[in-house]
């Protein structure tokens, strides 16, 4: 065995993983980061399905600011718009009703990001839990769908960080 072509190798071995390792780290920060989701954001509910009438086609608006930590995001919401079969309205002050957001960022390097939230909004007389699947492929506009305990409702969303 000759011992000068084993050790050789063994350092062509660790410097190929070393090169390997860094290209893996600069494309996983450069080419594909993870989305920028810390902010201000306003998102509009549509009430698609539901099991009282009253809320089929309503639309619900809200403000969040949320901050994230590598995949994991938090913050908070507020409701501050309505409008359904019982009327329009606006919430502002302590009329509005606030949540807590919890919820991650799915990385897919060959797909669009998802980013999935669990909110649980401390509503007039109830607290109700809702749940929100989005495409974070964009740092302006994420649509997506939610389901929401209150009602059984389900539909559409759309979170921007510009005011509807």
């Amino acid at each position: 065995m000759n011992f000068d072509s084993f050790f050789a190798d063994i350092i062509a071995t660790l410097v190929g993983g070393i090169i390997i390792a860094i290209l893996f780290f600069w494309f996983r920060e450069k080419v594909v980061p993870m989305p920028k989701i810390t902010g201000r954001w306003y998102f509009q509910v549509n009430t698609i399905t539901t099991s009282y009438t009253p809320y089929q086609n309503m639309i619900l608006r809200y403000v969040a600011v949320l901050w994230q930590e590598g995949s994991k995001v938090q913050g908070t919401v507020e409701k501050i718009y309505e409008n359904s079969s019982t009327g329009e309205r606006k919430f502002v002050g302590k009329n509005r009703t606030r949540g807590k957001v919890e919820g991650c960022i799915e990385k897919n390097y060959f797909g669009k990001d998802k980013l999935v939230l669990h909110v649980v909004e401390d509503g007039h007389g109830r607290e109700s839990t809702n749940f929100y699947e989005l495409i974070a492929d964009s740092e302006k506009c994420m649509p997506g769908n939610f389901s929401s305990m209150v009602a059984n409702q389900s539909g559409t969303v759309k979170w921007q960080r510009i005011e509807f």
